[in-house]
């Protein structure tokens, strides 16, 4: 059986202009290509946790526009389950305007929109996907509240949390607490544990600091080289798998979602990295947010090689 994934977060519409170089303040980069694609990190990564082999259930909300309908409609393609996916009709879908470098780097700046109003009473309303899911997954583009609310809720339900803390900010370690894994970039576990975190030696002092605040494991993704493990029995760095790429938009939300599938199909913390490792390589060989998201049979396909 498909592992049961519940995914609380944000959903967005993301306008995307691949440019040279990423523009400075001040600065116009002429010579970019436009185009729209769905994304939102929450999106991401319950699309990603859909096409890894999950059986997912999205708790976001939408705005009643255009964008809204057109996300519900990708959602329904990939067979993830929206009845807990709101429509408000007191602000527009949220929005992500992003540029795409040449090298395959992004700048992105997000309006939240509906976003914003994913409040805790909404997930408390969810209650009921909680149970006998296999993991909760989460993010920080919707209000922390709602992201504590929902640790909240999968703790009295016995569901693992899996909290991706991006974009960056202060996290109090009562949420902390009830983390199983943290699975932060680079620049985001150095915000976090005061850490600079530029090689494995600085991930596994950073993992350090901030399984001392309370959470169980720590996975800190390192782009190309692969993502550092930490938990009581291991330390590791799990070697990534080495690609051309040409877009990194959501790379880090396709790792989520297929290491939430892998550890609730019960693989190893690192048998689960090393497939999420592979699922976020093939997406950064290509342009968009979901539409980079591998389906199960390319991730095993590349697994073998």
């Amino acid at each position: 059986m498909k592992p049961k994934i519940l995914v609380v977060g944000s959903s967005n519409t993301d306008m995307i202009v691949n440019v040279p170089h990423i523009p400075q303040a001040g600065e116009t980069a002429l010579g970019g290509e436009f185009a729209t694609a769905a994304g939102g990190k929450g999106a991401n990564q319950a699309v990603a946790a859909a096409r890894a082999g999950g059986d997912v259930t999205l708790i976001a909300c939408l705005g009643g526009d255009m964008f809204g309908q057109r996300s519900l409609e990708g959602f329904a393609r990939d067979g993830i389950h929206t009845q807990y996916v709101a429509r408000s009709g007191q602000s527009p879908s949220g929005v992500a305007l992003i540029f795409v470098s040449a090298d395959g780097q992004n700048s992105i700046a997000v309006a939240p929109g509906a976003n914003a109003l994913l409040s805790p009473a909404r997930v408390r309303r969810a209650a009921g996907a909680f149970h006998g899911a296999s993991a909760l997954l989460m993010q920080l583009e919707t209000p922390l509240r709602t992201v504590a609310e929902a640790a909240r809720l999968a703790r009295r339900h016995g569901v693992p949390v899996i909290l991706n803390p991006a974009p960056a900010q202060d996290l109090p370690d009562a949420l902390l607490r009830r983390v199983w894994i943290l699975t932060p970039n680079e620049g985001e576990a150095s915000a976090l544990s005061g850490v600079k975190v530029r090689d494995e030696t600085g991930a596994a002092k950073a993992a350090a600091k901030l399984r001392q605040r309370g959470v169980s494991a720590v996975i800190i993704t390192l782009g190309a080289r692969g993502a550092f493990v930490a938990d009581a029995q291991t330390h590791q760095l799990v070697a990534g798998f080495k690609v051309k790429a040409v877009d990194t938009t959501a790379a880090g939300d396709v790792f989520n979602g297929a290491l939430a599938v892998a550890l609730g199909e019960g693989q190893s913390l690192l048998d689960a990295a090393r497939f999420a490792n592979a699922a976020a390589a093939i997406s950064v060989t290509r342009r968009g947010a979901q539409p980079s998201a591998p389906s199960r049979r390319e991730i095993e396909r590349l697994l073998k090689l």
